[in-house]
């Protein structure tokens, strides 16, 4: 339920935004094109099971494991932050 000046389908709306940006963020993490031979990052060989698996691979699974931590995914709606609102 909106209250104050908000309409009243604001919660939904930012629900239905924060699953786009989760899923728009996912489509751009998969993997396309030419896989790597060797890992872009130390070089090491890049399995063939790996390779196959995943189309456009460019990073070993440590390599990977590193790069996704660094990335991890912010839980905090931007959208429905204070100051967005203050605008």
């Amino acid at each position: 339920m909106a209250s104050g000046w908000a309409r009243d389908d604001a919660v939904q709306e930012q629900i239905d935004s924060t699953i786009d940006d989760a899923v728009s963020r996912a489509r751009r993490s998969l993997h396309q094109g030419h896989s790597a031979e060797y890992c872009e990052h130390c070089g090491e060989p890049i399995p063939e099971a790996r390779r196959l698996a995943l189309p456009g691979v460019k990073y070993c699974v440590q390599c990977q494991q590193v790069r996704d931590k660094a990335q991890a995914i912010s839980l905090y709606n931007r959208r429905g932050s204070k100051d967005s609102q203050l605008r």
